[in-house]
C-alpha cells in the first residue's frame, strides 16, 4: 500500500533555516524552531502583504482542531433535519473509528441516493498550493468515490459579471486578466475613472501566491506622470494615497445613474465617438434613445443621475468633459456587482468605455475588476502552471454558488438562471473542505436553518470556524505550513518548492491523506492515488511545467534541482492587451465571442430571456431594499484588510486591527453624533434579520448615511441555543439578504444591506468563537 502520508521531517531546530512558502497573500519565507514560527516576505516584493504575519499566531492556536469529532446527535442516531446542528455537543474519535463511520455514511448515500444526493462544497480558497488545493482535493474524490457530485458555479466575488460578460464582450478570463496592466497604466493612463475604487487591501491577494506586489507602485509612477485618478466611492480608502485621486462620493449602489448620466453628458455635447460605436458594437441606437428618455420619457441626464446618486449635477458634467479626448480608462470593482442588478454595472462600465472610443488602446478602455485581486492586470504566464485533474464529474446538476441555501431549503423548488428554469436537487449529504461559508454567505441565520436540513454535513477544517461547529463530521487538516506543496499563480511568473515548514499540529492530516483512507473504505483507493505519494504527485504535476520549458529552448530543471531552490522564473507572454485589443485592431477576423462578434450594448439574446430584472442593455433599476426609518443607514459590508475573507483570523495581524475583541466599523461623525455615538465605543448594527456588536471609528473618510463593517469576523453567537441570538463577534451577514442580483446570473448580494445603528451599554459579552466546542463521550 502506498503511503501517502510520506513527506520530509521539518528541520530540527539546530539546524531550523528559512524554507520557501507561499500564501495566496505573498510569497515568503519562515522557520521552525522550537515553538515559534518566523515568516519574511519574498526579498523582491517591493511592498509585502503584511497577512503573513498572521501564520506565527496562528500555528499553534486554541482555535485549531486537534483531533476527529463526531458530532453526538449525528452518533445517536439523528440524522436528517436537525436543529441541534450548531448548537451540539462533539465527541472526539480516532481516526480509524472516523472513518469508518463516514465511509459507510457516505456509500449509504451513493448506494441509496445516487450521486447527485451529494452536495461538494469547498468553496473558498484554502491553499496557495496547486496540490493540497482543497477544492481540487475534495472534487477529486467525490468524482472517483462516489461517481460525482452536484456543484456550484462562478463566485461570491463576480457571480453577475461572470454571467453577463460573455454575452456582452466574450471571455471573462481575457476581459479580467490579458487586457489592460499595471504597466499600460504608469506609461499610457491619462484619466483613470474607478467605480468603486482599486482598494490595495483587495490586490494584495492571489489565487496561488504573488511575488511582488506592483499596483502600489504603478499607480504611483502613473501619478507623477501626470494621470488623474478618479475614485467613485462612498468610501474615501479604496485607493491608496499614492494615486492622488479625486473622490466622488456617491450614495451606494448608484453608479449605474452616473454612468448614465456621463454618457447623455457625452452625446448631447457631441463628444461621444460615434465611428467607434458603429463599428465594434451592435445596439447603440436602442440604447441611444433610452439614455435620451425617448423610450420612457426620462432623460438620463446629469441633475437626474444628481437626485440618485448625490454627487452635483456640475460635478458629473465637468467629469464627462474631463473624460473626452484623453486615454481614459473605466474601471467597474467587484464590489458593484455584489447588489441588486449587480449585472447593470458591470455592463454599463463597458459601455461608457465604447463611448469613449477607447477599448482596446494600452492603458484606455475598460478593465472590469481591476484591482480586485493581485493576477489582474498582470502578464499571463507562457507554460503550463502545476494543476491536479479533479477527474470526470457524472453529476451535471449544479447550482449558482450564492443559492446554497435556497438549494438545501427547497428541493425541487425551480428558479431562473442565464435564460434556463433550473430545479434545485435534493441534497443528502455536504462536503466541505477549504473554505468557510459562514463567511461567504449572507444571512447566516437563514443559513443555520438550510444546514440543519441534510442527513450529514461533514467538514475539513483547521480551525473551529461556525461552519465546522455546525458539521457532523469534523476532519482536522493541516495547515499549509505543515505539508509540502507548489505555489503556482498563473499570472506571476515565480513558482515555489512550499517546503513544510512545521509538524502537523494535534492528530491533523492532510487531505489527501484524509481521502484516500476514505477512497479505500468505497474501493476506490487505488483509482483516487494512482500510487502515488505526496513528493511524487508533485514530481508529476511539475512535469508540464518542465516540458515546456524545454519546449521553449529554456532552462528546464529537473524535479529535484527545483525543489532544493527558492524558486523557478517562468516566461510570460507578452502584455498585448490580449482579445480586445486584437479585436480592434481587426475586427473582421478577430471577432469577440459575441452572439454578434461584437461588444453588445443591446443584447438579444438577454432581451429574449424576458427577464424584468435583467433588460436587454443596462438601465436604472430601483433598488427594493432602500433606507427606512427602522434601517436608515446604508451597510457596506466590503473585504477586510487585514485577513483573507475570514482565513486565521485568529492570526496576530487580524486581532490587532480589533477593538475590544471585535470587528470595528466606519461611521461618519454626523451619523455617530446623531446616536450618541463617540469613536471607540461599542455599537449594536441590526435590522430584521439579525443583529451584531463591533467596535466604532468615527470618521469623515465614510459619506453621511452609511456604515462600513468589514467581513470575515467569525461568527460568534452569543447564545447559539437562540434563534438569531447576536453575534457579539461582528460578522456583518447576519445582517445582509440572501437573494439574487437577477434572475439573469443569481450573483450574490452581499455588499449592501440596510440597518441602524445603536450605542451598545450593556455588559459586553466574552467573545468565544476561539474556543473549543464542548466534548462529551461516546455513549454518556
Amino acid at each position: 500500500m502506498t503511503d501517502v502520508t510520506e513527506k520530509t521531517p521539518p528541520a530540527s531546530p539546530a539546524d531550523a533555516a528559512f524554507r520557501p512558502h507561499s500564501s495566496h497573500w505573498g510569497v515568503f519565507s519562515a522557520r521552525w524552531q522550537g515553538d515559534e514560527l518566523e515568516v519574511r516576505p519574498h526579498p523582491d516584493d517591493p511592498d509585502p502583504n503584511q497577512i503573513i504575519d498572521n501564520f506565527p499566531g496562528a500555528l499553534r492556536h486554541r482555535a485549531r482542531v486537534a483531533q476527529p469529532m463526531v458530532r453526538r446527535g449525528w452518533l445517536e442516531g439523528k440524522r436528517g433535519p436537525d436543529a441541534r446542528r450548531g448548537r451540539d455537543e462533539f465527541v472526539p474519535m480516532s481516526w480509524k473509528d472516523a472513518l469508518d463511520l463516514l465511509g459507510a455514511e457516505l456509500a449509504r448515500v451513493r448506494d441509496n441516493y445516487g450521486p447527485g444526493a451529494v452536495f461538494g462544497g469547498s468553496y473558498g480558497w484554502s491553499s496557495a498550493g496547486r496540490f493540497h488545493h482543497a477544492q481540487s482535493q475534495v472534487h477529486r474524490f467525490l468524482n472517483v468515490a462516489m461517481g460525482g457530485y452536484v456543484k456550484s458555479v462562478n463566485s461570491y466575488s463576480s457571480g453577475a459579471a461572470t454571467v453577463v460578460v460573455p454575452h456582452i464582450i466574450g471571455d471573462y478570463e481575457d476581459l479580467t486578466k490579458r487586457n489592460v496592466s499595471w504597466e499600460q497604466i504608469a506609461e499610457h493612463s491619462d484619466v483613470v475613472l474607478a467605480f468603486g475604487g482599486m482598494a490595495l487591501k483587495n490586490s494584495m491577494v492571489a489565487g496561488g501566491g504573488t511575488s511582488k506586489h506592483v499596483e502600489r507602485g504603478a499607480m504611483a509612477r502613473a501619478a507623477e506622470r501626470g494621470c488623474q485618478f478618479v475614485h467613485v466611492s462612498p468610501l474615501r480608502g479604496d485607493l491608496p494615497d499614492e494615486a492622488r485621486s479625486q473622490w466622488i462620493s456617491n450614495i451606494p449602489g448608484t453608479d449605474v445613474a452616473l454612468m448614465l448620466a456621463l454618457v447623455y453628458t457625452l452625446v448631447v455635447e457631441g463628444l461621444h465617438d460615434r465611428a467607434f460605436l458603429d463599428r465594434f458594437t451592435v445596439g447603440w441606437p436602442v440604447f441611444e434613445r433610452y439614455v435620451l428618455g425617448e423610450t420612457d420619457g426620462q432623460p438620463k441626464d446629469a441633475a437626474w443621475a444628481a437626485a440618485i446618486s448625490g454627487v452635483a449635477a456640475d460635478t458629473i458634467v465637468a467629469l464627462a468633459r474631463k473624460l473626452h479626448g484623453r486615454r481614459a480608462l473605466i474601471v467597474v470593482s467587484h464590489s458593484l456587482q455584489r447588489a441588486e442588478h449587480g449585472e447593470q454595472p458591470v455592463w454599463m462600465g463597458a459601455v461608457l468605455a465604447a463611448a469613449l472610443g477607447q477599448i482596446g488602446l494600452p492603458g484606455g478602455g475598460y478593465a472590469y475588476a481591476l484591482g480586485a485581486i493581485a493576477y489582474y492586470g498582470r502578464r499571463y504566464n507562457s507554460v503550463p502552471t502545476p494543476t491536479l485533474s479533479q477527474a470526470r464529474n457524472g453529476v451535471t446538476e449544479f447550482i449558482p454558488v450564492a443559492r446554497i441555501a435556497d438549494m438545501l431549503l427547497n428541493p425541487g423548488g425551480t428558479y431562473r438562471y442565464n435564460g434556463k428554469t433550473k430545479t434545485y436537487p435534493d441534497i443528502k449529504l455536504v462536503y466541505w473542505a477549504g473554505g468557510n461559508p459562514f463567511h461567504h454567505h449572507q444571512d447566516i441565520n437563514r443559513l443555520r436553518k438550510a444546514f440543519a436540513q441534510v442527513d450529514t454535513l461533514v467538514v475539513h477544517e483547521l480551525g473551529w470556524t461556525a461552519t465546522a461547529r455546525h458539521a457532523d463530521f469534523v476532519l482536522p487538516a493541516t495547515m499549509t505550513l505543515e505539508r509540502e506543496d507548489i505555489g503556482a499563480n498563473a499570472n506571476d511568473p515565480l513558482l515555489v518548492p512550499m517546503q513544510q515548514i512545521a509538524p502537523p499540529y494535534g492528530e491533523a492530516r492532510d487531505d489527501y491523506a484524509i481521502f484516500s483512507d476514505l477512497a479505500e473504505r468505497l474501493g476506490k483507493r487505488e483509482e483516487f492515488t494512482e500510487g502515488r505519494n505526496v513528493r511524487q504527485w508533485l514530481e508529476h504535476l511539475y512535469e508540464p511545467t518542465r516540458k515546456g520549458l524545454a519546449e521553449r529552448g529554456l532552462a528546464a530543471p529537473s524535479f529535484d534541482e527545483f525543489w532544493k531552490g527558492d524558486g523557478l522564473i517562468m516566461p510570460q507572454h507578452p502584455d498585448d492587451g490580449g482579445q480586445l485589443r486584437r479585436f480592434r485592431d481587426d475586427p473582421e477576423n478577430a471577432k469577440l465571442p459575441t452572439p454578434s462578434g461584437k461588444l453588445e450594448i443591446f443584447s438579444e439574446t438577454i432581451a429574449g430571456f424576458g427577464e424584468a430584472d435583467c433588460p436587454g442593455h443596462p438601465a436604472w433599476l430601483e433598488r427594493v431594499q432602500v433606507p427606512a426609518p427602522s434601517a436608515p443607514l446604508i451597510l457596506v459590508a466590503n473585504q477586510p484588510a487585514t485577513r483573507l475573507h475570514s482565513q486565521l483570523d485568529f492570526g496576530g495581524h487580524s486581532a490587532a486591527s480589533k477593538h475590544r475583541g471585535r470587528e470595528v466599523a466606519c461611521m461618519n461623525p454626523i451619523d455617530a453624533a446623531a446616536r450618541g455615538i463617540s469613536d471607540g465605543d461599542i455599537i449594536r448594527l441590526f435590522n430584521e434579520r439579525g443583529a451584531c456588536l463591533a467596535g466604532v471609528r468615527v470618521t469623515d473618510d465614510i459619506r453621511q448615511g452609511v456604515i462600513q463593517l468589514a467581513t470575515g469576523a467569525w461568527y460568534d453567537p452569543a447564545d447559539p441555543q437562540e434563534e438569531a441570538s447576536l453575534c457579539v463577534h461582528g460578522n456583518p451577514n447576519v445582517l445582509t439578504r440572501d437573494v439574487g442580483t437577477s434572475s439573469l446570473a443569481q450573483g450574490c448580494t452581499g455588499q449592501l444591506t440596510t440597518a441602524e445603528v445603536e450605542r451598545f451599554t450593556g455588559n459586553l459579552p466574552p467573545i468565544q468563537a476561539y474556543d473549543p466546542p464542548v466534548t462529551a463521550k461516546r455513549g454518556s
